[in-house]
């Protein structure tokens, strides 16, 4: 048998940090999925342990320790690692139907375009949707004949599987964001290149988040939105979303300190600043007023 058809045609990356518990169990539930998938776990310089704790425990595991926390580019290198068609992501808290990556391969094998499908994902115990997946099955943007789904702009980074050729077209997850809503960047940059994004609800991801705050978090995702709008959108819509956020930072301690940690990563982002077309504009104003008018300019 020729080395291209023992090629896997889908794998998995899985990201961490400092969860080593939550990461084992994870492991434990991916490992039980039908065909096995090969798993890469990218760890971002845990420091309690974990990637001894997989080497021992899962040795069939792949396991890449960054010696710095590199964030959501973590996933980047997961993939660089793979030569398989397709990658699917997981978190340390998050896995995958055993229908799922079967029907995910399916969807990229029946549709070229496809560059990254959003999956369904269900929620704790009681596997309750998450409100995303209303959001994503709603898009205005409607159904492209060569898609499998409606298209989006936005998805869940751990219910994700990306067409590997378009992920790395496309530049993977930015450096710049690090963590904090960085899944609107690469669903932009997919598009901009005529690469298909898509919601696929058959294809399902469990998640089982820690319960309760998350510091920080909000902070981050507002200071990533500022960002993105510097690197993608057009400078009225960068300086109308910055005036906004400078608005609430009069009332809101995390407005300001979204502010103050965008002013130190703005220079780079201008310097690597690429504004979409006028479509792709387009399909993100509908997206955000919920209107299906731009679906007609694709």
């Amino acid at each position: 048998m020729s080395a291209a058809r023992q090629r896997p045609a889908i794998g998995l990356v899985v990201i961490t940090r400092n969860r080593r518990s939550r990461l084992l169990a994870t492991l434990s539930r991916l490992g039980a999925l039908p065909g096995r998938p090969p798993i890469v776990v990218v760890d971002n310089a845990s420091v309690d342990g974990t990637s001894a704790a997989v080497r021992a425990d899962f040795r069939d595991v792949r396991v890449l320790r960054l010696a710095r926390n590199e964030g959501a580019v973590a996933r980047n290198h997961g993939v660089a690692l793979f030569d398989s068609r397709y990658v699917a992501f997981s978190d340390d808290d998050s896995w995958w139907d055993a229908e799922a990556l079967p029907r995910a391969v399916a969807a990229f094998d029946a549709h070229p375009r496809l560059g990254l499908l959003a999956a369904a994902t269900r929620v704790g115990t009681s596997e309750r949707p998450d409100p995303l997946n209303a959001l994503l099955a709603g898009s205005p943007l409607g159904t492209a004949p060569d898609l499998p789904g409606p298209s989006v702009l936005g998805f869940l980074a751990c219910a994700s599987v990306v067409r590997r050729a378009a992920f790395v077209d496309a530049g993977g997850f930015h450096p710049l964001l690090h963590f904090g809503g960085e899944e609107a960047l690469l669903a932009i940059d997919l598009t901009a290149r005529g690469w298909g994004v898509a919601h696929c609800p058959r294809v399902i991801a469990r998640h089982e988040p820690d319960v309760g705050p998350r510091p920080g978090r909000v902070t981050r995702v507002r200071r990533n939105e500022l960002l993105t709008a510097y690197l993608r959108r057009p400078w009225s819509c960068a300086a109308a979303l910055t005036a906004r956020t400078a608005r609430d930072a009069l009332r809101d301690s995390q407005a300001r300190q979204a502010l103050a940690e965008t002013l130190p990563r703005l220079p780079s982002a201008l310097l690597h600043r690429r504004p979409v077309p006028g479509w792709l504009e387009r399909e993100l104003r509908a997206v955000a007023t919920g209107s299906s008018s731009a679906a007609q300019h694709r």
